[in-house]
């Protein structure tokens, strides 16, 4: 009979061999956890109650709220005020951040900035999507109140992150620096049981993950490459497949499993790029770099990169590391950006 190890036991079995740990931060793992079988009861359901569609108010964006944008972060701040080791939290669904006020939560070593469902506008066609989170360790004292010099942090400095996929099965996959670990949700025992230990991307991927429709917005350096990836070189395994859903965490995971890049390039419309740098890009970054793929904005490391704003974008090529240098080589040739890192 194969052994179950479930997602609370490898976070107690990891934090027994650093005698160090003092059970904080897998009491904001833990606190994570519950929040996602929530948000996934929730998802499950989304087709048979009134919880598809926009509570007709906008984000910090200016993007219409979904319900179940709406739901999952207000579960999550709840799990995470309650849990005590968070002293608060930022989140892509709010313009500032959230500061946990109570004694308790004053003394929490750790901060969590989160994209509570990445994906949301695909509820409606039934996409895969999912939370994404990222855990610092506060750099203000503890016992005081956590200030925005705490959520501004390179992602290098980073103590763990990881995502929840809402698909065909609930996945909770997560790093703390020491290695990727995925936990499948069991439905008949309501756990995350481990399913896919000490996770690794291939360096050498076959998947183009990218948004042609965008192509006239793209520098000259993106078309180079994505027009690179369409030639036929069986040598290289080209060309590549094209797979895009248009949900960040189904590509992500099914390029982090299958070996791909992910591009969401600066362009003449977005030229400081899309994506979040908090939220979504250095969460994923930090796994993916885990799992031995790589991550930049075009230019430099994406963990490198020093955050100047709670909501700043920016561009991302991340995935198989041999996909993402030879992605850079285009665009040193085609393209020059300076960035402050």
């Amino acid at each position: 009979m194969r052994e179950v190890i479930t997602l609370n036991e490898f976070i107690f079995q990891s934090q027994e061999e650093h005698p160090e740990a003092t059970g904080a931060l897998s009491s904001v793992l833990r606190a994570i956890e519950l929040s996602a079988k929530m948000i996934n009861r929730e998802v499950n359901m989304a087709g048979l109650v009134d919880i598809i569609g926009t509570m007709g108010v906008k984000n910090a964006y200016g993007e219409e709220v979904a319900k179940l944008d709406d739901f999952s972060n207000e579960i999550l701040i709840k799990s995470l005020r309650n849990c005590g080791d968070c002293c608060g939290i930022a989140s892509e669904e709010e313009q500032d951040i959230n500061i946990f006020e109570n004694e308790l939560s004053k003394k929490g070593r750790y901060v969590v900035l989160m994209d509570p469902l990445d994906g949301s506008s695909n509820i409606d066609v039934n996409v895969s999507i999912g939370t994404i989170f990222s855990v610092f360790e506060r750099i203000s004292p503890i016992g005081e109140l956590c200030t925005h010099e705490d959520f501004l942090q390179k992602g290098r400095k980073q103590v763990a992150a990881g995502y929840v996929v809402y698909g065909p099965s609930a996945m909770f996959i997560y790093t703390t620096g020491q290695g990727v670990h995925g936990f499948t949700l069991d439905p008949s025992i309501g756990e995350f049981c481990l399913s896919h230990r000490n996770m690794k991307t291939p360096w050498k991927g076959k998947i183009l993950s990218i948004n042609e429709g965008n192509t006239a917005y793209f520098s000259e350096g993106t078309k180079a490459y994505v027009n690179w990836c369409k030639e036929i070189d069986k040598e290289s395994m080209r060309p590549y497949g094209c797979r895009y859903v248009g949900s960040m965490i189904a590509d992500l995971h099914r390029n982090l499993i299958k070996g791909g890049i992910f591009i969401y390039p600066a362009t003449t419309k977005s030229p400081e790029g899309k994506l979040r740098l908090l939220y979504e890009c250095n969460p994923f970054a930090y796994l993916v770099e885990q799992a031995g793929g790589k991550a930049t904005d075009g230019q430099v490391d994406l963990l490198d990169i020093k955050p100047t704003e709670l909501h700043q974008r920016i561009p991302i090529f991340i995935g198989s590391g041999a996909m993402v240098e030879k992605s850079m080589e285009f665009l040193e040739i085609h393209d020059k950006r300076n960035v402050e890192v």
